[in-house]
């Protein structure tokens, strides 16, 4: 059988807009629950003038050890009204003696006693089943054989054929049940398929009984079948599309070694770029074409341009709005073409750009031009930029070259207006290893950036930017989660005036240091506060989740920003918030004290980590 994944592309903005209507309606219910609270006493005193219902007494007992009657009792339904004769009670009582036996029998008891019995209770007599589940049978020897190119392979397969062996879960001594049978037999046969044998299988398998000493012994065969290699692409589905294009995105080339993993990791990147709607990446295990077995790629093609609308509220920067217009067929040449509009309380944004499709070193290409004015912190600026970069991007790592010019109008309040140019050459490195990109438990994320720019080329000031930041998560017991940041920053150059702030630091707010607003953290000037040419702020946070999708944080943040070094002084936040995991992604609200003036302040966000 081809082994098939599919999935669908739910646009964010339409998920972000449900997820922010449910958390609102959620807010409304933990309002009302607070009347709720106040008017149970009445309900309560209510309650007990309300007769209770009288429970139906029991048409039929059962007599067993309590884990074993709670077993039966969730497999078997018992009768709810009085049987109609004696006859339609012994047939009930039949069969539901042989249902016990066989369902004991996957449980491990092959020698189970099952009885009936009469209980007088109000003159009438009620049919017992008593139940002996006989002991419970122990695993007693268990063997595991290979065959097939498997046993041929190299020493490195050889030590992965002992660790298969050493974790099977159903080990010696233990008590023998057929769904732990089943999904043993099941998980050895995944990891045999995982790498080079797509078409292995069980060809013999056995749980052989011994009732008398309640022992059983395990027999497990795999035939492995010859290794497979990966052939070409036969792909389906494609009307405007270059086939290379979808070539340029696979993780292996023909001739290499198959992997599911490859496999879907080839279906995640092309689920990924905004061409596609469903996609399905295959392969058919025929042992005759194992040599070179094509890989088959069906993808329904979207249209090409798209408008979306969407809005949400952050603390950092208030009420958005957004409209976005995207062309993923720019000038016929697959690439992306994306003009936003975002309009914020303290910020409003234009941007239109256009990306390149990755070729097949993983290497993409942008271009675009923006404006954007801010109003934060008593500081408005307007800026107009243009910029361009060379991308290097896999699953994990991202390797970026930009050249940007960038004009800035810098207004503080109380002080002199000035205009900043800068042409930068920037270099970003970002690596990230998370097992879930939306709810992650545990990983990190490691991000360095160095850009600067000299006066002798467009620019108003000579300067070196540097900035790391780095994540990590660790998960505590079955839920739980420990979130470490650090991030820090400084900017060389002989002064803060000439550079725009984008080049600068500021501090304060989400992502940063809760319990004071964001950026307020910074230089003075005039009334208003402007970045400075150093920072530097963490975060220690710890979320209980107390269900699926409902949990707590406390969190400590601290961190400042200068102009100098020396000139930085700590400012610590420190509170606890709520979190939910909507289907956009987690939403937290947090209630944080600056411990400096102990003012509390309430921080609203999406917690996006990249």
């Amino acid at each position: 059988m081809a082994h098939t994944v599919h999935t669908t592309r739910l646009m964010f903005n339409v998920r972000l807009v449900t997820a922010l209507c449910m958390f609102q309606r959620i807010l409304l219910w933990l309002l009302c629950a607070g009347l709720f609270m106040v008017s149970s006493k009445v309900i309560l005193a209510d309650s007990f003038l309300t007769p209770k219902k009288l429970t139906q007494p029991d048409i039929v007992k059962l007599s067993a050890p309590q884990s074993i009657k709670n077993f039966l009792k969730e497999h078997i339904r018992f009768p709810e009204e009085p049987f109609a004769n004696t006859m339609a009670q012994r047939a009930f009582l039949r069969r539901t003696k042989q249902d016990i036996q066989e369902l004991l029998t996957t449980q491990g008891y092959f020698s189970p006693t099952v009885s009936f019995d009469q209980k007088i209770k109000d003159d009438i007599e009620i049919p017992v089943i008593k139940v002996d589940p006989g002991p419970q049978a122990l695993v007693e020897s268990l063997t595991i054989a290979f065959q097939g190119a498997i046993t041929k392979d190299d020493e490195k397969q050889q030590r992965r054929l002992e660790r298969w062996r050493k974790a099977w879960p159903l080990k010696i001594g233990k008590p023998f049940r057929s769904a732990d049978w089943e999904e043993a037999k099941a998980a050895l046969l995944s990891e045999v398929t995982f790498k080079k044998y797509a078409a292995a299988s069980i060809v013999h398998s056995e749980a052989v009984v011994d009732r008398e000493n309640a022992q059983v012994v395990l027999h497990v065969v795999i035939d492995s079948g010859p290794v497979f290699y990966f052939g070409e692409l036969e792909i389906d589905g494609l009307e405007r599309y270059d086939p290379e294009m979808i070539e340029n995105y696979r993780p292996f080339r023909q001739g290499e070694p198959y992997s599911k993993e490859r496999m879907h990791l080839f279906q995640i990147a092309l689920q990924s770029i905004p061409h596609f709607g469903n996609v399905s990446v295959n392969i058919d295990p025929d042992i005759s074409k194992h040599e070179a077995v094509p890989v088959h790629v069906s993808v329904t093609e979207i249209k090409s341009q798209r408008i979306a609308i969407g809005g949400g509220y952050s603390s950092n920067n208030g009420a958005r709005a957004e409209l976005n217009y995207s062309n993923h067929n720019f000038l016929d040449r697959a690439w992306n073409f994306n003009t936003t509009i975002r309009l914020e309380q303290k910020r409003q944004t234009f941007f239109t750009g256009v990306n390149t499709l990755p070729d097949q070193n993983n290497i993409y290409y942008s271009a675009g031009a923006s404006m954007q004015r801010t109003d934060i912190e008593g500081l408005t600026t307007v800026m107009q930029r243009v910029d361009s970069a060379r991308i290097y991007q896999t699953r994990n790592m991202q390797r970026q070259y930009s050249l940007s010019w960038q004009r800035e109008e810098k207004r503080p309040e109380g002080a002199a207006n000035q205009i900043n140019k800068a042409l930068a050459l920037d270099f970003r490195f970002r690596y990230h290893f998370v097992d879930d990109p939306v709810n992650i438990r545990r990983g990190s994320i490691s991000e360095v950036r160095v850009g600067g720019a000299t006066k002798a080329v467009l620019s108003d000031q000579n300067f070196v930017r540097v900035y790391g930041r780095q994540q990590n998560w660790w998960p505590v017991g079955k839920r739980d989660v420990i979130y470490l940041r650090g991030e820090a920053g400084y900017t060389f150059a002989p002064s803060r005036f000439g550079i725009p702030q984008e080049y600068l630091f500021r501090a304060g707010g989400i992502q940063s240091v809760r319990g004071y607003d964001f950026l307020s953290l910074g230089v003075r000037e005039g009334d208003a506060i402007v970045g400075g040419r150093a920072m530097a702020t963490g975060t220690l946070e710890y979320t209980h989740w107390f269900f699926q999708n409902w949990g707590a944080a406390a969190f400590v943040d601290a961190g400042s920003a200068a102009d100098s070094i020396k000139d930085m002084d700590l400012f610590i936040g420190y509170g606890a918030g709520a979190r939910w995991r909507s289907p956009a992604g987690p939403l937290a609200l947090d209630l944080a004290r600056s411990h400096k003036t102990g003012t509390l302040r309430v921080h609203f966000s999406m917690v996006v980590n990249f």
